[in-house]
């Protein structure tokens, strides 16, 4: 079987944004961040001992009081990563689970900010993510914020984002600037194509690289040991997976 699949990419390059980490948890609703996860878990296997938390999941999950344990990890320093997404990203970092519109009016209603901010400030990195690449979701400026992407100088602040990955490319974030910088493109997709979808400024190199692809034995890792482990939370996503990957090697 040749060729890897977009989710694939997402996959790998999450599992690469994790690199280092020992304590990584991820919320509700999200089998790409959970796949990386796990397959960051893989790679360092033998190696170091990564400590996975998908809430929701009974096998993968180690913590016994859902998030009151989670966000307890996350105030005394012991959560190294964590995901979030939202219905606007904009290009400072701030993101908005609450709504489209001028609020309370919102014309869109998100389910909301839950435990959002808490995080982003407290767990050190925070990798924002939503497959959703448009002008709808990277705007300029978000209508609302549930959790600021920085703070003013002299608050304490430990957490913050490190980098954002959509369905088209991944940006990193610097937050002395602040701001984003395209880090690399997605096969199948252009630096122009993504300048077009996108609703905010940020920085390019000259020439931006491609996204790495993940080689053959993280590819078997992938779709073997991964794609097994995932299907007990997400089995709905991982059925879909091998359809693709059937399709693939048809």
């Amino acid at each position: 079987m040749t060729g890897v699949l977009p989710r694939e990419t997402l996959i790998f390059t999450i599992a690469r944004l994790l690199e280092g980490v020992r304590l990584v948890a991820v919320g509700a609703a999200s089998p790409i961040p959970a796949a990386g996860s796990m397959l960051r878990r893989a790679l360092d296997e033998g190696q170091r001992q990564v400590r996975l938390s998908v809430l929701g999941s009974v096998e993968h999950n180690f913590f016994t009081n859902g998030s009151a344990e989670l966000f307890d990890s996350a105030g005394q320093g012991r959560l190294d990563a964590f995901f979030l997404g939202g219905g606007q990203i904009d290009g400072q970092a701030n993101v908005n689970l609450v709504g489209a519109g001028d609020y309370p009016q919102s014309s869109v209603r998100w389910p909301g900010s839950f435990g959002s901010a808490y995080l982003y400030f407290t767990v050190p990195r925070v990798i924002l993510f939503r497959e959703e690449h448009s002008r709808r979701v990277l705007v300029e400026k978000v209508d609302f914020i549930s959790a600021p992407g920085t703070s003013p100088k002299g608050v304490y602040r430990p957490g913050g984002p490190v980098a954002l990955l959509t369905s088209k490319g991944l940006f990193t974030f610097d937050k002395t600037r602040p701001g984003f910088t395209l880090d690399s493109v997605h096969p199948g997709h252009t630096p122009a194509e993504i300048a077009e979808a996108t609703g905010f400024a940020y920085d390019a190199p000259a020439a931006t690289p491609n996204t790495p692809q993940p080689g053959p034995a993280t590819l078997s890792l992938l779709r073997g040991r991964v794609l097994t482990e995932l299907a007990e939370t997400y089995p709905a996503f991982a059925a879909d997976w091998r359809r693709d990957l059937a399709a693939l090697a048809a």
